[in-house]
Order: C-alpha cells, then structure tokens, then sequence
C-alpha cells in the first residue's frame, strides 16, 4: 500500500469518526412550535398582484382573492418618508400608478393620492380602473380588514438603506398593536433583516428563510452533517429549483418538517406538479394565480 493511499484512508476514516461523534452529541433542535402555521391542511396564499384584471395589491384585489377562499396573503411591504408600512412591491412609482419616484420619497398621504388602477390595460387596450378611487394600502388597513387570515410579510427595503434599517422596529410595534402576532410570518430576501426584526418580535412571530439560508439548510441536506443544521426561520419559501439544486423532494420537505420548518412553493401553476408537491409534503403554495390554484386543489381534494 502506497504512502497516498495510507493517507488518504486516514483522513477518510478521522472523518467517518469525527461525523458518527459529532451525531452522538449533536441533536437536531427544531423551531419552537409558531400558531400562525398550524394549519391541517395545506394552504394557499394569494399574492393579489399580476392579476390582469384587478390593480396590484390594492382593495379590489385583496377582496377578489379572499372571496375565493384563500388561507391568506403574501404581501410586500414598503416604509414611506413619513415612516407608514405600505403595501408595494416595486421601489418606484411608475409601473403601477400615474405617480413617478420611489415610495420613500412621499409621505402616506401623497401616495394615497396616487391612481394605483392607472396603468392596469385589459386584453382591448382600455383602462377600466383609471380613476376609480384605486389607492395604495397600509399594511395595518389590510391586518384589520382580515383578521381571520395569515399574512406573510415580505421586507421588501435592504437593509443597507435608511427604510430598510427602520422597517423592522417599525414592522415590530404596528404587530404588537394590532394583536397581529399569531397570524402573520415575517420574511425578507435579506437575512440580516429578519434577524433584525427578531431582536424585537424575540421570537413571538413565525419568520420566513432569506435566501443565505435556504442554501445553508440546502448544503447542511446534502451533506452528511444535517444534523448539525439548527433552522433560524419558521418558513421555507422556495421554488422548485434553485440553479441546478431540486428543491422538490419529498426527503429535503421531510428533513425541513423534522425540524419543524414548514415549506411553501412558489411560482407553481401546472396540476401534475402540485399534486406531487403535496404528496411530497408540501405545506402551502404562494401565487399570483389563486382562483386556478384553489381549482387544482379541489380537484384533487385538497
């Protein structure tokens, strides 16, 4: 036997060794049991925006869609320059609304000025919502209007810049006063943000993973060393594929639900794939499509 050969043999069996110690030792810890996501069966929530035939996230959508029969709703949220939480998805104005710039630039009441049906075109090329009193919602409008249902929150401002550094202290007090606690999940893209709004909440609120720890709890999966992965966040949202890694599997749902994590899709549409994301284990579906989304689900009685 050659000297890399001994060698080899030794670094792989110190491996071996150190991983069945660190499995002796090491016990998973899963995520404190969080209301907001005991459902028994699984859910779906409507994102109210890119609905072709209502303006994004406003009243009349939100209406629509929970008169479908959604669980809740997927929201993002936004800080104005007078420090009011609402309900947007893009920095600037102008894609949705006759209102140019970035929301921080304008206090609430000046966005409420705003015609948020303004740019909404039907398959004729008319405007059916222009002008028709469509304004942009607050969080806190939307919290009171539907107390019944779950609320994911996106944080939408990085937290490099000044909203994006206020957002989580702001976000923490209007769910305290509101009562909203239990019913609501916090998330952003940014990780530092939900950790930030944690300092707060001290874990009273379920969180959602930012994408650094999807891929920590991804690469902690696909390693020998799960078991030494303790989840921040109470939600996966995901798709079905990140880069060439399947996020779809019944054994990544199964290592995520031992650890208490819940797991929703997105950007699912077609039957055949939701009905196998269920039987894999799936605990909720967000999308932009809700009234096709609940037909799925009630044709293969979910």
């Amino acid at each position: 036997m050659g000297r890399k050969t001994k060698v080899a043999l030794t670094v792989g069996a110190a491996g071996v060794a150190a991983w069945a110690a660190s499995k002796a030792v090491v016990k998973p810890k899963p995520r404190t049991f969080k209301k907001a996501l005991a459902f028994e069966d699984p859910v779906v929530l409507a994102k109210c925006s890119g609905m072709k035939d209502v303006p994004d996230m406003t009243m009349t959508a939100f209406k629509k869609c929970a008169e479908l029969g959604v669980n809740g709703f997927s929201v993002d949220i936004r800080l104005t320059k007078d420090e009011e939480i609402v309900l947007f998805h893009d920095e600037y104005l102008d894609q949705t609304t006759d209102f140019s710039g970035r929301i921080c630039n304008y206090t609430l009441a000046e966005l409420q000025q705003a015609d948020a049906g303004y740019m909404l075109t039907d398959k004729d090329g008319h405007t059916p919502y222009r002008g028709t009193g469509e304004r942009i919602v607050t969080l806190q409008e939307l919290l009171l209007a539907y107390p019944q249902l779950l609320f994911v929150i996106n944080l939408m401002d990085s937290p490099d810049t000044y909203e994006g550094s206020l957002m989580p202290s702001k976000l923490w007090r209007l769910l305290e006063e509101s009562e909203a606690e239990d019913r609501v999940v916090v998330t952003s893209d940014f990780d530092e943000q939900t950790d930030r709004f944690n300092l707060y909440a001290q874990n009273k609120v379920a969180t959602g993973a930012g994408k650094d720890e999807v891929k920590k709890a991804f690469g902690a999966y696909s390693s020998k060393f799960g078991h030494l992965y303790t989840p921040r966040a109470d939600l996966f949202i995901i798709p079905e594929k990140i880069g060439l890694f399947r996020m779809n599997t019944e054994s990544f749902m199964s290592f995520l639900s031992n650890l208490n994590v819940a797991v929703y899709y997105e950007n699912v549409n077609d039957k055949e794939t939701i009905e196998k994301l269920l039987n894999a284990g799936a605990a909720g579906f967000i999308t932009n499509h809700a009234e096709a989304m609940l037909a799925v689900m009630q044709q293969i009685n979910y």
